[in-house]
């Protein structure tokens, strides 16, 4: 009988000490993806601020542009013209 005791005792031991690595990795599992939701929302307002940035820096291309800049007059050119494409198709559309 002090063998299958022994046995159970070991078993119980084992599966206690299972349980504790398990707790454990729960644990560790959930502060994971506790960082893991923070560094995707620090991604997303990066990459908001970046969108934010490049519209600014579009937008004085084509301020400097306008003010005489030689450096992007194509590219000015080539938005207002888009601009009054856009107009156009929306007055266009109002006539209708």
């Amino acid at each position: 009988m002090s063998k299958i005791e022994d046995i159970v005792d070991a078993l119980e031991h084992k599966i206690s000490k299972i349980l504790d690595k398990q707790a454990i990795l729960k644990q560790t599992n959930e502060k994971l993806e506790s960082q893991l939701k923070a560094q995707q929302q620090k991604l997303l307002e990066q990459q908001e601020e970046i969108s934010a940035w490049v519209e600014k820096h579009d937008t004085l291309k084509i301020a400097n542009s306008m003010l005489g800049s030689d450096e992007n007059k194509r590219e000015t050119k080539l938005k207002i013209n888009a601009l009054i494409r856009d107009i156009d198709h929306c007055i266009g559309q109002l006539s209708e």
